[in-house]
């Protein structure tokens, strides 16, 4: 298949079986004796859970930043990392992701990130207007809403605001007192321990140990960048929309815009990902030969589970494909639609024939 430095420049048939193929290969991999023996053993050495609040931004891909084994951190995408704990799916959801980890004597450290880039503030955060100052006040009211709903003295759950800097995949780490220990600065793997220590001690001496590994690994995934001196992704070049859940597999930059069903109002989100894939088209970043639209609801068992994901992915894509249909009229010609389940213990997405 086509290297991925030139899948945006290859004809739609392509790209889109390029995806799928990605798709697959990342399930296989993810089924390995290696890989399902890699997790039991960090789970072991490491049980305090991880989620990740963040933006549906390709370059936002907080397992590869820290060389943390796939499947141990649990995502929440969303447009611009947008959340409200008050939406109903997401309280549902993430409520029961909470006590389905106390139940089993984990603690949960969730991350809610922003994301910014230092060298150019045109490659922030679009869906805040590059505006890291409010994309960071947004993720301080997510904070807050949590703490009013699993507590704030952080003894089971402790919600952790996290800057990721784009042009270096570093995290920067709010403290509670208002300093931010930002990884791409001067520190070491060996001073990491004792600056957690100092700057969250509120935060279980567990879930600080738990932290380590994620930290240590983005160190090092900064410094194999700094030494690949790679080119930067200035410009969007999104020539995908997903809807849904599932989309670990994507982590190549700038090629898909994710959108979580978690928002009431879910046409917002999607009509400004077409906004984004229409002035691709128009501008020559992407082909205009066609663009995928692609719905995927895990499931957790066969039976009545697989069934009700089956039902809701069908309902996201007919859903998306009607906003765009009805305010972008001419790049809907243009819209390919698969839909999908992905069974989650397995990572294997699984098309769907559209019903009649």
């Amino acid at each position: 298949m086509n290297p991925i430095g030139t899948i945006h420049e290859q004809p739609i048939a392509n790209r889109i079986n390029w995806v799928f193929d990605l798709a697959q290969r990342y399930s296989v991999e993810f089924c390995s004796p290696e890989a399902f023996l890699a997790r039991e053993r960090y789970l072991a050495l490491h049980p305090t859970a991880i989620a990740v609040m963040k933006c549906m931004d390709g370059r936002i891909n907080i397992p590869v930043a820290t060389n943390t084994p796939p499947g141990i951190i649990q995502p929440f995408r969303n447009l611009g990392g947008m959340f409200d704990m008050g939406w109903p799916h997401l309280g549902e959801v993430l409520a029961q992701y909470v006590q389905r980890m106390v139940k089993n004597g984990r603690r949960i450290l969730i991350l809610i990130t922003y994301h910014f880039s230092r060298g150019d503030i045109h490659r922030g955060c679009s869906g805040f207007g590059c505006d890291t100052s409010a994309a960071i006040a947004h993720t301080r009211q997510i904070q807050s809403q949590m703490e009013a709903i699993f507590g704030i003295a952080h003894d089971s759950v402790y919600p952790l605001i996290c800057g990721f800097e784009t042009d270096e995949d570093a995290l920067l780490l709010h403290s509670p007192d208002g300093r931010i220990l930002d990884l791409s600065g001067d520190i070491s793997v060996n001073e990491l321990s004792a600056e957690l220590a100092l700057r969250f001690n509120d935060m279980p001496r567990e879930m600080r140990s738990d932290l380590l590994p994620l930290l240590a690994g983005n160190l090092s995934h900064i410094s194999g960048l700094r030494q690949e001196r790679r080119a930067l992704t200035v410009e969007h070049r999104e020539w995908m929309i997903c809807l849904g859940r599932g989309f670990d597999f994507l982590h190549t930059p700038n090629l898909a815009l994710i959108i979580g069903p978690y928002s009431p109002n879910l046409s917002d989100p999607i009509r400004k990902a077409a906004a984004i894939i229409e002035s691709n088209m128009a501008e020559g970043r992407v082909p205009d030969d066609g663009f995928l639209l692609l719905a995927s609801v895990p499931y957790d068992e066969i039976g009545v589970d697989r069934a009700r994901a089956v039902m809701k992915s069908h309902f996201l894509s007919k859903f998306a494909a009607e906003v765009i249909e009805r305010e972008f009229p001419t790049l809907a010609g243009k819209m390919i639609r698969h839909t999908a389940v992905l069974d989650w213990n397995s990572r294997r997405i699984e098309a769907l024939s559209e019903p009649d």
